[in-house]
């Protein structure tokens, strides 16, 4: 899934060198999209320096391809082996850590599989397996994508068969396709507390450290792409590591319980 979320007017800067009107592009995954975020923190990044930011909003995988095709400015991604690949490759200037949330199981709330009782993420995925009850994976080489992959390795399942549904989308079309056929799903916590089609579905199983689902901004680099935006992408990182960002990121709940911890630290 590709859009654009574009700013209006200027209205200050905020960094010194970044002028007026100062436009940027950033590849955001669906996870961040999905979660609203976005609407709380592009308004105030408006205010505060100016910068017009489109986001194009996509899996981890296509933004860090756009990265490296210079097709963007910067990256909001979250998965690390990939970031790491991308910064050795040279397409990047650096990964700086911005907030963190965590992956959760859901599932029927009458959970058939007895996922709900597991101890650890492993035993959860091996009980949804062997019950062979239906399970949806976005199927993207998004973030979410690759660390379920991983965690079915670790569990030393394959995912094969009539039961594993593959969707190929986003966040939120995954989490819609699993309420309608009452299946199980691996989301992150923000997309699944702002998703309004619930159905059935119930958060069954969170808090191994496995699921730890890391944000990292890494803005593109301009040796290898001359014509990217690095003084504003640069401006946009001073923003996102500040009290003003530390205080929305925060702040921003629904029905009481937050989505995404602030974890940024000064260089």
């Amino acid at each position: 899934m590709k859009r654009s979320v574009i700013l209006g007017a200027v209205v200050s800067v905020f960094v010194a060198g970044v002028a007026a009107a100062e436009e940027m592009k950033m590849a955001v995954t669906t996870s961040f999209a999905n979660s609203g975020l976005a609407d709380v923190l592009l308004p105030q990044i408006q205010a505060d320096t100016g910068l017009e930011v489109q986001l194009l909003i996509v899996g981890t995988g296509q933004a860090l391809r756009l990265g490296a095709a210079g097709d963007v400015d910067a990256v909001l991604v979250h998965a690390r082996a990939a970031e790491d690949k991308f910064i050795a490759e040279g397409n990047a200037t650096h990964r700086r850590e911005i907030m963190y949330n965590d992956f959760v199981i859901i599932g029927p709330a009458g959970d058939p599989a007895g996922a709900g009782k597991a101890t650890s993420a492993d035993e959860a995925l091996v009980a949804i397996a062997d019950a062979k009850a239906p399970f949806v994976s976005r199927g993207d080489d998004s973030g979410t994508h690759k660390k379920e992959l991983s965690l079915w390795a670790s569990a030393g399942v394959e995912p094969t068969g009539d039961w594993y549904r593959a969707v190929g989308a986003g966040m939120g079309a995954a989490l819609n396709t699993a309420s309608g056929m009452n299946g199980y799903i691996m989301s992150d916590r923000a997309s699944w507390l702002k998703f309004g089609n619930k159905g059935d579905l119930a958060l069954l199983f969170a808090g191994d450290p496995v699921l730890f689902n890391q944000y990292a901004y890494m803005p593109v680099n301009p040796a290898k792409h001359a014509h990217v935006n690095n003084d504003a992408a640069m401006a946009l990182e001073g923003w996102l590591v500040s009290d003003t960002a530390k205080a929305l990121i925060d702040g921003y709940t629904i029905a009481g319980e937050k989505l995404f911890t602030f974890n940024a630290t000064a260089n």
